[in-house]
């Protein structure tokens, strides 16, 4: 059977993992970041896959091979999860596979649906690859501002669309205060309200996975790399590693990475189906 592992149990998946892998499963694992993880055996687990939080995304981790668990899943997913997020407005199951040798076993156990699937690129950056030069200037009537604990208790009042910075932690983070302790973020505000927002969305030991959005109106404009340099300038000074995760088509995403310096370390498939 397939069964949710308590919170407290999260450290048996630690040798099931691959550790040049998603840096999202090992944030859930050590219980840094929000999550749930589902696996074969609650006391000797072979195989799992962990739900990310709130989202769509699921990453199936340990013994691909492990055909109590595969041929299982469907039925679990059918009964458990989907009821599970539709209540929570989630339409979409993404399965990703912590490691390569799950690609094909997706495939095989869901061949039956409506299987898409994606590239995915992750990059990270060297203090020596930082190219500093690249900041950009912007108007000066866009202000940015560190996102900690005084910043928020500041502004949560005043500041018109405040929700879309909470609705942002919180998504990330299991509580705003484990983010002030654990996590980075800055945020650009125009005309009292917050347009771009760059910010730690996972976090391992002292690597960053970065999430960053700039609302529609204000695009264009050079604030995602305005707010990406102060992220990634305050994460070098502090011997942080910025982790940068995003689809292959979207290259705004890339070529915004690149301009400030990001490597390519590796690349993996994601796999989606309507539920």
């Amino acid at each position: 059977m397939i069964a949710e592992l308590n919170k407290q149990d999260f450290y048996k998946c630690k040798d099931l993992v691959n550790n040049f892998g998603q840096l999202e499963i090992l944030a859930i694992i050590n219980g840094v970041n929000p999550g749930r993880i589902f696996v074969d055996n609650p006391e000797t687990p072979g195989s799992g896959v962990v739900w990310q939080g709130n989202k769509d995304g699921f990453v199936f981790f340990g013994n691909e091979q492990n055909e109590e668990f595969n041929s299982r899943i469907n039925y679990f997913i059918d009964n458990v999860i989907e009821p599970q997020a539709k209540r929570i407005g989630l339409d979409w199951f993404e399965a990703i596979g912590n490691h390569e040798g799950w690609n094909k076993v997706i495939e095989k156990i869901f061949e039956h649906r409506d299987l898409g699937d994606w590239d995915q690129r992750v990059y990270v950056l060297d203090k020596n690859d930082y190219i500093a030069t690249n900041k950009p200037n912007i108007n000066k009537e866009y202000t940015v501002h560190k996102i900690n604990k005084g910043f928020y208790e500041t502004n949560q009042n005043s500041l018109s669309n405040f929700d879309f910075l909470r609705s942002k932690l919180l998504g990330a983070w299991s509580s705003l205060d484990n983010f002030f302790n654990s996590g980075i973020g800055y945020c650009i505000v125009y005309n009292n309200a917050i347009v771009s927002i760059c910010h730690s969305e996972f976090a391992v030991d002292n690597v960053h996975c970065i999430a960053i959005e700039t609302v529609r109106e204000h695009q264009g404009k050079k604030l995602a790399q305005k707010v990406a340099h102060r992220f990634v300038t305050d994460c070098l000074d502090k011997g942080m590693v910025p982790y940068w995760d995003c689809m292959e088509v979207n290259k705004a995403s890339i070529a915004l990475a690149e301009n400030i310096g990001f490597r390519k370390v590796f690349d993996y498939k994601g796999y989606d189906f309507k539920l």
